[in-house]
């Protein structure tokens, strides 16, 4: 009787994906999605298991996610997996993410690269454990000039860190005469950002049921849809992305002025 539960389950929550798959626009895609993946914690302590569990699940989604976003066609895809403020969580804890992500980076690795994902980091990641640093390194190194999703991994990101560091080198170059100060516009600031060359997020998903931006693509965001969810992260699915399209798709963007 359980196994038959779980089957029909799964059947009807396959049905439900393809409904509204069915649904989506598929030339109005948007090229770019940002998540925050939040409520790991949460999810675990829910059913009395150690958070680090609530991590491990959660990269069970982002393996199914990033499968979802490479076949609609998506062009990147940024992850908020581990801020600069993360650094406050028990050390153990943070160990436990580190060991996760070369783990991730390791398993996945093939798999994404024969699906012609590029493997990409934002954030400082030379702050990272050596090993974690040395992964990603390879990994981007490996799929860099593949031609499929561009997988950003946010790890040692803030939005803050992002802007001042983005100002600093851009004074740098003020003061060398590389850029003249007439000349500096949003596009300017933007090409000295860890995103430099990619679009904004045209939709960002926070998933835990908080409505906040903690700290994410603060420069990025200035005008992309928000789409929030009280399904914790290792819980979000499929469905769960598709309807996050589906509503960014009937949403009227006018980016300041009149349509």
């Amino acid at each position: 009787m359980k196994f038959l539960f779980f089957k029909n389950r799964k059947k009807l929550r396959e049905e439900n994906e393809k409904n509204i798959l069915d649904k989506l626009d598929l030339n109005n895609i948007p090229k770019h999605i940002a998540i925050i993946m939040d409520g790991n914690g949460r999810w675990a302590k829910e059913k009395n298991l150690p958070r680090t569990m609530g991590h491990k699940a959660g990269v069970e989604t982002i393996r199914d996610i990033v499968k979802a976003c490479n076949s609609l066609g998506i062009k990147y895809l940024t992850l908020y997996a581990f801020s600069t403020e993360n650094w406050k969580r028990p050390k153990d804890e943070v160990n436990a993410l580190m060991k996760l992500l070369v783990e991730y980076l390791k398993n996945e690795f093939e798999e994404l690269n024969s699906n012609n994902v590029v493997i990409n980091s934002i954030g400082n990641i030379s702050k990272l454990p050596r090993i974690c640093e040395e992964e990603l390194i390879k990994a981007y190194e490996k799929t860099k000039n593949n031609t499929g999703l561009v997988l950003n991994l946010a790890l040692n990101y803030g939005g803050r860190d992002e802007i001042i560091m983005a100002f600093k080198n851009m004074y740098s170059d003020l003061n060398e005469g590389k850029i003249k100060e007439e000349d500096i516009k949003d596009e300017t600031l933007s090409n000295y950002l860890y995103t430099s060359g990619m679009p904004d997020p045209d939709i960002i998903i926070r998933p835990s049921g908080e409505q906040r931006i903690s700290n994410f693509l603060l420069w990025q965001c200035a005008y992309s849809e928000f789409w929030y969810s009280n399904i914790k992260w290792p819980d979000f699915t499929r469905e769960n992305l598709y309807e996050a399209i589906y509503d960014y798709q009937h949403r009227n963007r006018r980016f300041g002025g009149i349509k």
